[in-house]
């Protein structure tokens, strides 16, 4: 059965998404084997649930990700705000190159046109940003796929402050997606006030820091070829050193009434209306039940006594949260 949509957010620019949106690097192998069926019927269950922000990249499983959402497109594509990236290129996953050149911009889109079997889509990210390449240079040509009509909305990602500025001046960016959640929150020194300054909504990937706080995570099922032993905080020696961090957390989640995923959420949206930044996270899970777990946090506000419980928990996490080198923090934001 159909449920109506969650929720709307007014990101920026006009850019309307539902509160809760769909991270869909998860219907590839990121996390373990998954088979395109099943990723296709999680999906499916994720937008009859009244998610209806779908969030991609043509980096995810080299263009897989993208094929399997044309497949629910094909069908329902007024049911879906469309999102996905470019800029992330070749390689696995820590040893990758960034691109940003304009001729670069107009071939990738063509290509994930092409892989999602639609003829635009509502957001398009620049996945990193290209050290090489002006921001001014590589906006400038997403805005003119604005104009040819393949795009409605820009957006960047692990952008710095300074950079949402700069590209803000050549075209309205209305979203920058970062890591934020409850263990994550270097972004909220600087990016988070350049983009309440220009006007940008917030898209928040690994809402649960990749399952570490979600009910069930178990380290011993991270099995092989799961990409999360890459992160740092996901080492062994940092897992072990974060477990009593894990079980206080989930002690306050039970003490709100919550579970562990609902407590993640609730505390997003709490800190986001805080700040006062519009915001969608998107988390991702090959599996229907996880998405269940998720719309219990949606429009939960917690009280000001469990927000202070939470206060310092990304203080006391041990392990970085990425291991990307075009990570914000390593690139001139405070660390």
């Amino acid at each position: 059965m159909r449920a109506e949509a969650l929720p709307p957010v007014d990101l920026g620019d006009g850019l309307t998404v539902t509160a809760l949106g769909y991270g869909a690097m998860s219907l590839t192998d990121v996390y373990g084997p998954v088979d395109d069926d099943t990723a296709l019927a999680t999906l499916t269950h994720a937008v009859d649930s009244g998610i209806r922000f779908v969030d991609t990249a043509n980096v995810y499983g080299d263009g897989r990700s993208e094929r399997i959402i044309s497949r629910l497109l094909r069908t329902r594509r007024d049911d879906v705000v469309l999102a996905t990236k470019f800029g992330i290129h070749g390689g696995t996953a820590g040893r990758r190159g960034v691109r940003g050149t304009p001729a670069y911009v107009h071939e990738q889109i063509d290509l994930s046109l092409q892989r999602l079997d639609t003829d635009h889509v509502d957001l398009y990210y620049q996945h990193r940003v290209d050290p090489d390449v002006p921001i001014e240079e590589t906006v400038g040509a997403m805005a003119e796929l604005v104009v040819a009509g393949k795009v409605r909305h820009l957006g960047l990602s692990e952008a710095t402050a300074d950079e949402i500025r700069r590209a803000n001046a050549v075209h309205p960016i209305a979203a920058i997606q970062t890591e934020w959640s409850v263990v994550s929150r270097d972004v909220e020194r600087a990016v988070i006030p350049a983009a309440i300054e220009t006007g940008t909504g917030f898209v928040s990937y690994s809402p649960l820091s990749r399952g570490w706080l979600g009910d069930d995570f178990d380290a011993a099922r991270i099995g092989p070829g799961d990409m999360r032993p890459n992160f740092p905080r996901f080492a062994p020696e940092n897992l072990a050193a974060n477990a009593a961090l894990r079980d206080e957390y989930l002690r306050i989640a039970r003490d709100a009434g919550l579970t562990g995923a609902e407590l993640a959420f609730a505390w997003l949206f709490t800190r986001a209306g805080a700040l006062g930044i519009p915001i969608s996270p998107i988390p991702g899970s090959r599996f229907a039940a996880h998405v269940n777990d998720w719309l219990g946090g949606v429009g939960v506000t917690l009280d000001a006594e469990t927000m202070t419980r939470l206060d310092d928990f990304a203080d006391r996490v041990q392990g970085a949260r990425s291991f990307d080198r075009n990570w914000t923090s390593l690139r001139g934001e405070p660390a």
